[in-house]
């Protein structure tokens, strides 16, 4: 009796200790879920949790923001470059990108001048009227037209080599803390011409009332260069989207410095290719004008006779295609 006795004790107690034993591990796994503490601490990491998802949120969307206005503007501004090169340039437009003060009427006066010249020179040699009359077209529409684009081409190239100056001139009034349209002010007196007359002309523009934003296009469309045109770019996402103006003028003067240096590569090495194209176009006219010196009855032959025009236009022809080529063979841009 008593053997049984104490084997249901011990078995009371084994069966006690098992009990005790599995509630105790249910509480240690499941008491931190059902406590209140633990459903504070939860409920406040899920809202510190959240706080920096919703910060992560707003600083990719600001940022996906920001990078769509950048693309929405050189999209525009690529545009409007697009409109601006497949309009035709006015003759008003190139005297000004020439830097001459001269209006239209006064050009075609000095074109007409040049045309009659050409004309009672080519009389007083003893050259035919047809001749004189080719000559007079020449003087009328060629020779002035050459040496407008050929100032223009100057003063274009005389302004990309002096505009990273004013560039820069820009970036150290701007890192001083001063406004960028006092900066521009400045570059216009400390700059040589052409830069300083364009960036004269901001400045008159913008005491008119005008926005800097609103005056940019208009110096590209006086200087079409992409060196104005990046300007205009820089200048315009920095105005809508913010950043450091000094540090984008700054990578600006540098971009524009070593596009300067390209160019002037490009020149030296495509030198002697431009010479030799130069003397193979120019040499069968200078042939012609010593022969008409030296034997005219030889070389009016091909002034006389209707065969002497055909071959002179077929020639004429074919040295224009091969002109075209080698220049487009020696053309580089950048």
């Amino acid at each position: 009796m008593d053997f049984l006795l104490s084997n249901m004790v011990l078995t009371l107690a084994l069966f006690g200790l098992v009990v005790f034993s599995i509630i105790g591990v249910l509480w240690g796994i499941f008491y931190p879920k059902l406590s209140q503490t633990a459903g504070r601490d939860k409920r406040m990491q899920a809202i510190q949790m959240s706080r920096v998802q919703m910060a992560d949120k707003r600083v990719k969307k600001a940022s996906i923001d920001r990078r769509k206005d950048i693309e929405d503007n050189l999209k525009k501004i690529e545009e409007k470059e697009n409109e601006s090169k497949k309009k035709k340039l006015t003759l008003p437009a190139r005297l000004e990108q020439a830097g001459l003060t001269i209006t239209p009427k006064q050009f075609m006066l000095y074109s007409a001048i040049c045309s009659f010249v050409c004309f009672f020179l080519a009389l007083l040699t003893g050259m035919g009227i047809y001749i004189a009359i080719g000559m007079a077209i020449v003087g009328f529409i060629g020779l002035p037209n050459f040496w407008l684009s050929r100032r223009r081409k100057k003063r274009l190239a005389k302004f990309i080599k002096e505009f990273p100056n004013a560039v820069d001139v820009i970036v150290r009034g701007v890192k001083t803390g001063l406004p960028l349209g006092d900066c521009i002010a400045i570059a216009a007196t400390e700059t040589a011409e052409p830069v300083a007359g364009e960036f004269k002309k901001l400045v008159d523009e913008q005491a008119l009332g005008l926005s800097l934003a609103a005056v940019m296009p208009r110096l590209y469309e006086r200087v079409p260069i992409a060196e104005t045109n990046f300007l205009g770019i820089v200048i315009a996402i920095q105005s809508q989207a913010g950043g450091s103006l000094a540090e984008a003028l700054g990578n600006l003067s540098k971009v524009l410095r070593a596009r300067a240096q390209m160019k002037e590569k490009i020149g030296a090495m495509s030198m002697e290719a431009k010479a030799s194209a130069a003397i193979i176009g120019i040499m069968p006219f200078i042939i012609a004008l010593m022969t008409y010196f030296t034997s005219p009855d030889y070389i009016m032959v091909m002034f006389n006779h209707q065969l002497g025009w055909i071959v002179m236009g077929a020639t004429l022809v074919w040295m224009g295609i091969g002109v075209v080529m080698m220049r487009n063979m020696i053309n580089f841009e950048i």
